[in-house]
């Protein structure tokens, strides 16, 4: 499906029925490479929407200067557009410094938070010298061809045990990656979102994994200590993409707290 959100064509997929969940992938892959295992797990009880960044996927590309305050308009416009009010955010890595964004720049969005493996900006949860050393690892990366481009960035988002259908599928995805779009990616996950923690009065499940290289555990730890409405929860065995790498329990955590949010 595609809808125009402020002149840019977005691609998204939804499924099911019930309290609505706004899923946001990463800086690499799209929504049913990241997310096909969740979206339909999670189906038989909740409306599932996973949308395309701009520059992923089968979205168009940003412009040149968009960075994660076009990123966050744009989701909240997305969800707008399609008609949804108000959803329980959910964002791995990149996604999740945008869900944090769209949480910020839109009061009422979001019904509860959900951060997998995500950030509060590569400047906030890195610091300066480590978020520099990123961006411009990511800017050189972009300029490579599929391949080079695949080996380059597998070994950091999956432990050295993964396998199987569903990490081929997401590499395939990488593989197809959009140079423009990545850089715009990288570039808005650079930007620094520590300062929205302290807003945060929504639920928030923070979801990291003890084997993600890209953004340990110790993030969301850190994370924690600042969100009071925020519970941390940390995978045993999966590495950064723990949604491919470890569908189930993804899925399992996912569910046990968004229906613990969703009672009324």
């Amino acid at each position: 499906m595609h809808i125009d959100v402020g002149g840019l064509s977005i691609a998204y997929e939804r499924a099911g029925s019930g309290p609505i969940v706004a899923l946001a992938h990463g800086f690499v892959g799209d929504a049913r490479s990241t997310w096909g295992a969740q979206i339909e797990a999670l189906a038989d009880e909740f409306t599932v929407i996973a949308w395309e960044a701009p520059g992923a996927g089968g979205s168009a590309d940003p412009p040149d200067d968009f960075g994660m305050d076009g990123y966050a308009d744009c989701f909240a416009g997305f969800l707008r557009a399609i008609g949804v009010e108000q959803a329980h955010l959910v964002g791995l890595s990149f996604g999740g410094a945008l869900v944090l964004a769209a949480f910020h720049r839109h009061p009422g969005l979001a019904s509860s938070l959900t951060l997998v493996s995500g950030y509060a900006g590569w400047v906030g949860s890195l610091g300066v010298d480590e978020a520099d050393q990123r961006l411009a690892r990511s800017l050189a990366a972009s300029r490579i061809g599929p391949d080079e481009f695949v080996a380059a960035m597998a070994p950091s988002m999956f432990s050295a045990a993964a396998g199987g259908d569903l990490v081929a599928g997401f590499l395939d995805s990488v593989r197809d990656f959009r140079p423009c779009g990545f850089r715009a990616m990288a570039r808005a996950s650079y930007e620094d979102q520590w300062h929205v923690l302290a807003e945060v009065d929504v639920p928030t499940l923070l979801l990291y994994a003890d084997h993600d290289v890209r953004a340990p555990a110790s993030i969301g730890e850190a994370m924690h200590r600042l969100v009071p409405a925020s519970e941390f929860v940390v995978l045993t065995g999966p590495g950064h993409v723990s949604a491919v790498e470890a569908p189930d329990d993804v899925s399992r955590e996912l569910r046990r707290f968004l229906r613990s949010v969703s009672r009324h």
